[in-house]
């Protein structure tokens, strides 16, 4: 039976007109150890990360119970041009969400009474001092887009307004907020690192360079100016560590609905593990696959119908699409990149180098990825966040250098012999790969062809598979000694191992591991590819039998 409702990707979700992932559970950890106990706290998570729909539902979850203002700095810019803006802008907001609430008329004509001109902020206070001191069910504040003015003195007094409040009503002294809950992307207890992301000697963005620029000779004042603002009045407030990210079961709920309203077919349990494994649970990231595989992928010419789309090749092609389009998520991940080097940098490492980095949340540019939802902490190691984002990532950093390369531009010239219907010729690809890398990087140093191999022959593939097919690297495989690359082609994954020669014992253990790899994901052959120091070396490819599985292994 069709039905009008959609996938949703662009602003909050509403349970009846879109398909969402039951976030119940999430919402009731939320009311539980944070509203009920009445604590204040920021929703510190990356964009698009579902903080605006989680506030939308908590704001009907508590209705019933407390008089809940919810409330958007979205497009509140011209409050924040001075106390009196800022008080008379929230005054207003207030008043017209009490209007819209069950609560006494005689509350509402005392919230309307006028400001004082003189002390606006002030007497907003006794404004909420009376409305909750009066109000039969407690008061709950919740503000999206709190950081959007984060970088404003004003901000800050506001932060102090709401902590001075805070401290008086647990002594007693006075009546405020039941709880008050911020949303963003920042921890309001670490403002500085949106005010100054980094120092003189990290930062070259032309917007630093300019303020830079022009307060040269006047380093003292700046000096000030950071001490200042180094801490937050927000350091009240409570810890948030409920885990915000769609799990595969949540994802399989989701799809349960979508298929009981089109009955395509799909293996749902199958397609929700396939999405998590690709998006980790990513909010944004999980519904943009789905509306991708549900408004774009079906009713192409490759997948006419739904039936079709809902398959293992259709996600192919919906990721495919993704990695390719402009978003506004992608478009902000690559503007961080750029203001925030250091991390850029750290990103380069992992992914090219396979550095293995130690969480440390003190370490500037891991507590800015995490922040920006970038990487993630496994088992005490640094990684992406997600396998889209890694692909993505990939992509960004190649395409810098593919242009002019001569590796990217000689599997451009001989694409033609890699690819036989629907078959990629991956014994072609590492012979032609060790011919070409023998001919132009063999007379290189050791530490060059360690820290750019993988890189090179990652630009050797990208053409090649580049609008067809999707590769990623396996994060558990991932280090200085050895990757594991897979390769999802028109329906039939290949997996090559790149590894650095450290002698025939290491190699034979690679081979075993190699083996134990193509069973998990059910095929018969495999491929390695050795970047070997021995001066004597024989560069080549050869093809081995080894306990039921071929491998094909090329040394370079």
């Amino acid at each position: 039976m069709k039905t009008s409702k959609k996938f949703n990707t662009t602003g909050v979700c509403v349970p009846g007109i879109h398909y969402m992932v039951d976030t119940s559970a999430a919402n009731r950890q939320i009311i539980e150890k944070y509203i009920v106990p009445g604590e204040y706290f920021t929703i510190n998570r990356a964009r698009q990360y579902g903080k605006t729909t989680t506030l939308e539902l908590l704001c009907r979850q508590l209705g019933e119970d407390y008089i809940v203002l919810d409330i958007s700095f979205e497009a509140a810019d011209e409050y924040f041009q001075s106390l009196k803006t800022l008080a008379q802008g929230l005054w207003m907001d207030i008043g017209d969400l009490l209007l819209r609430q069950n609560i006494a008329a005689s509350l509402q004509e005392e919230w309307m009474r006028p400001l004082s001109e003189d002390f606006p902020l002030r007497d907003l206070g006794r404004h909420i001092t009376a409305l909750c001191s009066h109000s039969e069910k407690k008061v709950i504040l919740m503000i999206d887009e709190v950081d959007k003015n984060a970088d404003n003195q004003i901000f800050l007094s506001f932060l102090g307004f709401l902590r001075d409040k805070y401290l008086k009503q647990k002594l007693g002294k006075d009546r405020g907020f039941h709880s008050v809950i911020l949303a963003g992307v920042y921890d309001i207890k670490n403002l500085k690192l949106k005010m100054h992301p980094e120092e003189d000697s990290k930062y070259n963005s032309p917007w630093y360079v300019s303020i830079r620029a022009a307060n040269r000779g006047r380093r003292p004042a700046l000096r000030r100016r950071r001490t200042e603002m180094a801490g937050s009045p927000w350091n009240i407030a409570a810890d948030f560590e409920v885990d915000m990210a769609f799990s595969a079961e949540g994802i399989s709920g989701m799809l349960k609905q979508y298929e009981a309203d089109y009955h395509t077919g799909m293996d749902v349990d199958a397609m929700s593990q396939m999405i998590y494994a690709y998006s980790a649970g990513y909010p944004f990231l999980v519904s943009r696959i789905c509306k991708l595989l549900d408004e774009q992928v079906a009713g192409s010419n490759e997948y006419p119908s739904r039936s079709d789309a809902w398959t293992g090749n259709g996600f192919q092609k919906a990721v495919r699409l993704l990695l390719l389009e402009n978003n506004t998520l992608f478009d902000d991940m690559f503007k961080k990149l750029n203001e925030f080097p250091a991390l850029s940098n750290m990103l380069v490492s992992i992914l090219f180098s396979g550095r293995s980095i130690s969480y440390n949340p003190d370490t500037e540019e891991i507590s800015t990825g995490i922040r920006f939802g970038f990487i993630r902490e496994i088992k005490s190691q640094i990684a992406v966040a997600n396998r889209i984002f890694e692909m993505r990532l990939y992509n960004y950093y190649l395409s810098r250098e593919d242009v002019g390369n001569y590796t990217y531009q000689a599997a451009i010239q001989a694409k033609n012999q890699f690819i036989h219907g629907a078959i990629l010729d991956m014994d072609r690809i590492l012979g032609k790969f060790t011919e070409h890398f023998t001919e132009i990087y063999a007379a290189s140093s050791d530490r060059f062809i360690e820290e750019n191999g993988r890189r090179l022959f990652l630009l050797y593939l990208r053409p090649i598979i580049n609008g067809t097919g999707n590769y990623y690297v396996e994060s558990r495989t991932r280090s200085m000694t050895r990757t594991d690359i897979i390769i999802d082609y028109l329906g039939k994954q290949y997996i090559i191992e790149l590894k650095i020669w450290h002698g025939n014992e290491y190699n034979t253990r690679g081979e075993n591991q190699l083996i134990g790899y193509l069973n998990d994901y059910h095929l018969e052959k495999g491929y390695m590819l050795s970047f070997c120091f021995n001066k004597n070396k024989v560069p080549g490819v050869r093809e081995i039998s080894l306990q039921g599985k071929t491998l094909v292994e090329a040394v370079v």
